[in-house]
């Protein structure tokens, strides 16, 4: 006998477990479906940490959420008791002409978003561990920070579950059926009959929504945690995060947490996945020469070469924007994808935003440039 549900959520990272966590929030039915467990490594919510920050250089449209989203954290912090963010600070640097940095002062100016432009001569004596590019500029937005991603994931799940949301964890998604009469998932060990759904399925999200044919594309990425050679990057110190728009790559990173290793990773490149279940975790020879040439140039208190390393996924779109929309076949199916790369920080408001296009079919948040319609051919 299949088991109705009022509301299911497939896939509990970041944006799955917020959604569950806004649906329960609501007093409604849920339950959660996770192929792996509760803040897994599996997929692209796990590292550690997540830069959270509001001068948006992506697009400017995406400031309103992230005011929203920093509303939010700070109310999840409140009702767990638990600390989930630290505005430590963010330092970009780049070209004077590069996209980096004049999207940062475009976001700051049209939302009035606090950065500071710091000069050559400032950058020097504030931050120490860095070797700033001739010619660059440099800017601080005091306000970033970073989030336990983990951390972030387990508490929304926890609050979720609090509230009445049911998990199921280690349960594999079979097949999912959806048109404008019925809802249905299969697992491996159930049959599901739901009368609403949210999609938040990560890397696995194509395979889940076969029939809207979403252009995403995964790729594998590699965080490195390099050993310090000077405690010149700590938190405890008051350092804070990092984000460098070099001519050869996109390179961020975040204070030292153990005063042994600083966290850092290339934000562009990856070579594409064609199966998420099945990704190469190991270190390979073509994964760290570009970082640890960015180290080797920029950060000279590093040791260019990782103590150690761990894998993600990236899932992407054709033009790196998220994609949050209803699904044409039947509207109490929504779903977000798309993400990763530079969507965490959003979570606490995509679970918002997922909650209200599930329940009423519409939102007041300004999602309209994250459409799926935008892909459409002719």
């Amino acid at each position: 006998m299949p088991i109705h549900v009022d509301y299911l959520v497939l896939g509990l990272g970041g944006m799955g477990s917020s959604a569950l966590y806004h649906l329960a929030r609501r007093g409604l039915k849920v339950r959660g479906i996770e192929q792996f467990g509760v803040a897994h490594d599996r997929g692209s919510s796990h590292g550690e940490t997540r830069i959270i920050r509001k001068a948006y250089f992506e697009h400017p449209n995406y400031v309103p959420l992230l005011q929203r989203a920093y509303e939010l954290w700070r109310e999840l912090e409140q009702e767990s008791g638990k600390r989930l963010f630290n505005p430590c600070g963010l330092m970009v640097a780049g070209s004077p002409e590069g996209e980096v940095i004049q999207g940062v002062r475009l976001a700051s100016r049209l939302y009035d978003v606090d950065v500071e432009n710091v000069t050559s001569r400032e950058a020097a004596e504030r931050f120490p561990g860095f070797r700033i590019p001739n010619g660059f500029e440099v800017t601080w937005e005091p306000e970033a920070g970073f989030l336990y991603v983990e951390e972030c994931v387990r508490t929304q799940i926890e609050c979720a579950i609090s509230l009445g949301a049911q998990v199921c964890l280690n349960e594999k998604i079979i097949s999912v059926s959806i048109n404008a009469e019925s809802i249905e998932v299969r697992t491996e060990t159930e049959r599901y009959l739901a009368a609403g759904m949210i999609v938040t399925a990560g890397a696995w999200s194509s395979s889940c929504l076969q029939e809207l044919h979403l252009p995403l594309e995964v790729v594998r990425k590699v965080l490195f945690w390099n050993p310090v050679r000077q405690p010149l990057y700590n938190l405890d110190a008051g350092k804070g995060c990092f984000f460098f728009d070099m001519p050869y790559g996109e390179f961020y990173g975040f204070p030292s947490l153990d005063g042994e290793t600083v966290k850092l990773a290339e934000h562009t490149g990856g070579a594409t996945v064609a199966d998420p279940g099945n990704v190469n975790r190991e270190l390979m020879e073509t994964d760290a020469p570009a970082v640890s040439r960015f180290v080797s140039e920029v950060m000279p208190a590093l040791d260019p070469e990782p103590a150690r390393h761990a894998t993600c996924m990236y899932t992407r779109t054709p033009d790196r924007h998220f994609i949050v929309d209803r699904h044409a076949r039947n509207q109490r199916v929504v779903y977000g994808a798309g993400f990763s790369g530079h969507g965490f920080k959003f979570s606490a408001v995509i679970g918002e935003i997922l909650a209200d296009l599930a329940t009423q079919g519409s939102t007041a948040h300004p999602i309209d440039f994250l459409s799926a319609s935008r892909f459409a051919s002719g």
